[in-house]
């Protein structure tokens, strides 16, 4: 993966030294037509590139087809991609070509969460507080606030309101969420934020 400050960046530079658009991460020409791009795609998932590998489960799974989906996000999860695992929660949670398992489901969520995938964090948070484990729900929200996560410092904020952990134990936790936003913060990014901003405007 290559952050949008890279991605930006290499455009900038590209643009500067009047060169054809390329790859960020491997340089190889990016297709000018959806049908070049599949072709590029493919020939990454034939090598288990796990991206290539999710992607392609995410063009079978808005296509309907949630066992091409299934096939592809297993093969990409195998090698590690933690987004992978996130979404074949979401087929076991609501039953897209496999049954539905909760226990299936909070596998793949803990892989994502250990992997450090936000949302992960979050719907094991609300796992937790529907089977009563609070101390493990709070758990969850301390360590998705930890790495950064907004909606994790925002949930923090609100458990703090009814009284469940003391303004000492938020603002220790919020200063550590803060140093880990800092800690991915760079000129390039925000310059691409502000471009990708100007875009949509």
């Amino acid at each position: 993966m290559v952050c949008n400050g890279c991605l930006y960046a290499n455009g900038i530079r590209e643009l500067g030294e009047n060169l054809k658009h390329t790859c960020p991460f491997c340089r190889h020409p990016l297709g000018e037509s959806d049908a070049e791009f599949n072709k590029h795609i493919m020939k990454r998932a034939a090598v288990n590139d796990p991206f290539a590998l999710r992607e392609i489960g995410k063009e079978h799974h808005s296509d309907g087809n949630y066992e091409g989906a299934f096939e592809y996000w297993t093969k990409s999860a195998e090698f590690g991609d933690v987004d992978a695992h996130f979404l074949l929660s979401t087929l076991y949670r609501k039953g897209q070509y496999v049954e539905k398992d909760e226990k299936e489901e909070r596998y793949h969520l803990e892989e994502a969460a250990i992997g450090g995938h936000p949302d992960a964090r979050l719907y094991l948070v609300t796992n937790e507080i529907e089977n009563d484990e609070f101390e493990r729900a709070m758990r969850h929200l301390i360590i998705g606030a930890k790495l950064g996560c907004n909606n994790s410092r925002k949930s923090l904020m609100e458990v703090y309101k009814i009284g469940h952990i003391s303004q000492e134990e938020l603002a220790a936790n919020l200063r550590e969420s803060q140093a880990a936003v800092d800690a991915t913060t760079s000129s390039q990014r925000e310059e691409a934020g502000r471009a990708r901003s100007a875009k949509s405007s």
